[in-house]
């Protein structure tokens, strides 16, 4: 079984999305928007989220360059799938809850 919601975005624009009930989540490449939708209301299934609409993005590698005394060193960063979940009305998840045991 693959995992399909890898991690949330927390960037300054990602959490000011998430006032008007839009979540950003870095998923799987192969994962379709089915598939996110249901993986994000059972992972939020104790805070009663209910998904109204998946997009997607796929943000591909950029190439990167280091220069080094011998050489240039060449190199890409990864490509990723980004999800931006909208919520029903009412309905909030809270990505910063960190349950300690």
């Amino acid at each position: 079984m693959k995992t399909i919601l890898k991690k949330p975005v927390i960037t300054e624009k990602a959490t000011a999305m998430n006032e008007n009930g839009v979540y950003v989540f870095i998923v799987d490449k192969k994962a379709t928007k089915a598939e996110i939708k249901t993986a994000v209301e059972k992972m939020y299934q104790d805070q009663d989220a209910k998904v109204v609409k998946v997009r997607t993005a796929i943000i591909f590698g950029k190439p990167k360059f280091r220069y080094l005394k011998t050489a240039i060193t060449k190199g890409h960063t990864s490509t990723y799938k980004k999800a931006f979940v909208q919520l029903a009305e009412g309905s909030a998840i809270d990505i910063f809850d960190t349950e300690e045991n």
